[in-house]
């Protein structure tokens, strides 16, 4: 069996193995792209509020309004996503999660909900876990794509033409020839144009399955280093002092505000027990989560403790979290996420016209059995 022949082997098996998942994995990532601008249209009325040229309520004014909408619920985490947005408090039980929205100016409540009955979380969980146990549903998908990558090149190096005669037609599809031959060249263009942007999407995707692949990215761009070691939390002694307070998370905040007073959006965690240190992270864009800036503070006094601003970060940890971004488009705005749309229809495709292919090759060889 020729070179040829072999990678024209895997490529199949290979392709017949992963195809479904492969689907389901582009198609929802396709529905995935634009959830907050539909969102946005849909539910503006929790989502959206008036701006008004006044500061962002406390965090503890929410975390008590909170408290008494949800008694029994814990609350881990406030983010105000930006001027015209609304604030979320993340709070949780034993029987699950909700969000609870307020309206950052004036701490009106505006809407509770359940994410496990959100539409698009339920895409996003099919997306990386194919609603499976997540221990489990993630491996399969993490496998998807790495045989999907293999794929993308083994695809490739049988397509690519081996004469200059071949060249124009090989980067072009026949739409007057036969439906199959149709099928065949859009199959190999599509694959082949879409390859470095999909292989991008399939391995930032990656990052969500196995560590190591975030660790790589790392130590690539880093020439070396250790993740772990930079992304560490500060620790503190709990013998110094009593307990948390709430008014430790209102200094957090505001210090963060004052630190980074072009960002648009901020996060700050609740210490859950005595000696959670409470974190803060500020982006420059409502929902981009790149370029991010950390920061730790005493959850007893609300004193900073370490500085993570993102000009101060290396190379390794800025391209690492930008990995969502980048996994999604979002970090071009619009026309990135209309680049990861389409390229991931065109990766949907790719296993329905590759499965056409087999079929009709191994329907041609049964009629030649019979003949």
């Amino acid at each position: 069996m020729g070179f040829k022949k072999k990678i024209r082997f895997l490529h199949k098996w290979l392709g017949l193995i992963s195809g479904l998942i492969v689907f389901i994995v582009s198609i929802t990532g396709c529905i995935f792209c634009f959830h907050d601008e539909i969102k946005d249209i849909t539910r503006k009325e929790w989502r959206l509020v008036e701006p008004q040229n006044k500061p962002f309520i406390p965090p503890s004014v929410l975390l008590g309004k909170a408290k008494e909408i949800l008694p029994s619920y814990k609350s881990s985490m406030i983010s105000y996503y930006g001027k015209d947005r609304s604030a979320i408090v993340y709070s949780y039980s034993d029987i699950g999660s909700l969000y609870l929205y307020f309206n950052p100016y004036t701490g009106k409540h505006l809407k509770i909900e359940n994410p496990k009955t959100d539409f698009f979380i339920i895409v996003e969980h099919i997306h990386l876990y194919l609603l499976l146990p997540d221990y489990i549903g993630k491996h399969i998908v993490g496998i998807a794509t790495i045989i999907f990558i293999i794929l993308l090149i083994t695809g490739i190096i049988q397509w690519w033409p081996k004469r200059k005669s071949d060249i124009k037609r090989s980067f072009s599809v026949k739409w007057t020839a036969k439906w199959r031959r149709v099928n065949y060249d859009w199959h190999n263009t599509s694959g082949f144009y879409i390859s470095i942007i999909v292989a991008i999407i399939a391995i930032t995707g990656l990052t969500f399955t196995y560590e190591w692949v975030g660790d790589g990215v790392y130590k690539t761009f880093n020439l070396g280093g250790d993740k772990k070691f930079e992304t560490k939390a500060p620790v503190i002694d709990t013998t110094k002092f009593e307990t948390n307070k709430v008014i430790a998370i209102n200094r957090a905040f505001m210090q963060t505000m004052q630190l980074q007073q072009k960002a648009e959006m901020f996060y700050v965690t609740i210490p859950q027990q005595k000696g959670d240190i409470i974190n803060t992270g500020a982006y420059p864009h409502t929902l981009r989560y790149d370029h991010q800036s950390n920061y730790y503070f005493h959850p007893e006094n609300g004193k900073l403790i370490e500085s993570q601003p993102y000009d101060k970060k290396t190379l390794g940890l800025q391209i690492v979290e930008m990995n969502y971004g980048i996994h999604t488009g979002q970090i071009l705005d619009l026309p990135g996420k209309i680049i990861a749309f389409t390229v991931s229809l065109f990766a949907a495709g790719l296993p329905i016209t590759g499965f056409v292919i087999w079929y009709g090759r191994k329907k041609k060889s049964r009629k030649k059995l019979k003949a």
